[in-house]
């Protein structure tokens, strides 16, 4: 099931970045295994309570002059209610309402999205909470007073965006098709591609990029089986600057990676894979999707016996984070290999939802560690004693130790390949948790 997805929106110099920093705490360092993906600190999943959600912080470029910043708080705003469940719209206490205020409460009251308002750089309540009552006149209901630099008043404004985020979790449940988002950088085809995979032209495609206009989910039918796909193309309005169309696809991919089983990596065989391609295949690999990468406008690339063998293996050595990734060559203006990418698929769900037996489990732990001895350090050796699959979707995995300090990231990736080479596991990445159990 998908997290809910909390956006926050504001003017320039309301706190939003320090608000986002505060909410996701530390969590925001990246694995230490995943090198290529470094994380503009755009989205971040937090826990709160019991509930987790992914926030994300439109700020992004601030503009100069009055008139710009209008077109640049539409932008944000229309970031927010493309893509969130709940938007956070920030005031700032100390400046008080403002006209710019009320033209983003009206942008965002039309967008029929829940909106919780809250007035930030209230240090210090007694003086402050009579001003937070003038935000009432935005219409947008009870301003709930915070300070993000204190870390004050959080527990109230989260407890209010949990009650918007319930509802959605009833609707999804009963939806049990495959959901797949086609994520990649602007312009490497992948309008092109769900057009051709839909057989009609349903998507706005020029060779412009950001030209798309709608993200829609779109029903494809194939062998009597439905999948629901996501499209992440384009961008409402061209973003004036490289970095924001960069910030707003990156939003984008956070969004529809969210709520899909399986993306497809669009890249662009011209081009080759580049270090955005890389950012935006983390985002779907932090998630635990299932993951396929289509090189398209292959038709275009001059090939001999090695070309696949080279694409290939610069593909493996930028994403060697992913290796479990599953690779096809399409054209998808030709439809070359498209039929593949159904197989492929169906593959990947197959494998992303797949449950193991215990007893086979442990089998294979007592064959993974009579064949490769764990690692000790002074003295004490690392013991493993059981092994279970606890959930799906992506396939994790607890495994019973005696000392987590033992368990180095080789043992862990050790044990991976030795069940990814008895059951494949292609396409889906696992995830190892290790328990400590004290010796009895």
């Amino acid at each position: 099931m998908s997290k809910p997805i909390i956006a926050i929106v504001g003017r320039p110099n309301v706190g939003k970045s320090t608000l986002f920093n505060a909410l996701a705490g530390e969590k925001i360092s990246i694995v230490k295994d995943t090198p290529g993906v470094t994380r503009d600190r755009i989205y971040a999943d937090v826990t709160w309570l019991n509930y987790q959600f992914t926030l994300i912080d439109t700020g992004g470029i601030e503009p100069d002059s009055g008139d710009l910043l209008l077109s640049h708080m539409r932008g944000q705003a229309e970031i927010a209610m493309e893509t969130a469940d709940v938007i956070i719209f920030l005031t700032d206490v100390r400046q008080g309402l403002v006209d710019a205020d009320y033209q983003v409460a009206d942008m965002l009251r039309r967008s029929g999205k829940p909106i919780v308002l809250a007035v930030n750089k209230v240090d210090n309540y007694e003086k402050f909470v009579l001003d937070t009552y003038e935000f009432y006149n935005l219409g947008l209901g009870t301003p709930f007073p915070v300070s993000a630099n204190s870390k004050i008043g959080f527990g109230d404004l989260l407890d209010e965006v949990l009650v918007h985020c319930n509802p959605q979790d009833a609707d999804e449940k009963e939806d049990e098709r495959p959901r797949v988002a086609i994520i990649g950088k602007p312009n490497a085809g992948k309008s092109s591609l769900i057009n051709k995979l839909l057989g009609e032209d349903r998507l706005i495609v020029s060779d412009i990029a950001g030209t798309t206009r709608d993200a829609i989910d779109t029903t494809v039918k194939r062998n009597g089986k439905e999948y629901v796909f996501i499209d992440t193309a384009g961008l409402r309005k061209k973003a004036r600057v490289k970095e924001d169309i960069e910030r707003y696809s990156v939003i984008r991919t956070v969004a529809a990676v969210e709520r899909c089983d399986v993306a497809i990596l669009v890249i662009d065989a011209e081009e080759g894979i580049t270090e955005q391609d890389a950012k935006i295949a983390g985002i779907a690999h932090e998630r635990g999707k299932g993951m396929i990468i289509a090189v398209n406008k292959w038709d275009l690339i001059e090939k001999n016996d090695k070309t696949i063998y080279k694409f290939t293996n610069q593909v493996r050595e930028v994403l060697s984070y992913m290796s479990y990734a599953e690779l096809v060559f399409i054209s998808a203006k030709t439809g070359q290999r498209l039929p593949k990418i159904f197989d492929v698929l169906d593959m990947v769900i197959e494998n992303h939802a797949l449950r193991v037996q215990t007893g086979v489990l442990n089998e294979i732990l007592t064959e993974a560690v009579a064949m490769k001895q764990p690692p000790s350090d002074k003295g004490k050796r690392l013991k493993l004693y059981y092994i279970t699959q606890v959930s799906v979707k992506p396939p994790t995995f607890v495994v019973f130790i005696n000392d987590r300090q033992l368990m180095h990231f080789s043992y862990t990736r050790y044990l991976e390949n030795q069940i990814r080479n008895t059951f494949g596991f292609r396409g889906t990445p696992i995830h190892i948790i290790a328990r400590e159990r004290k010796e009895r």
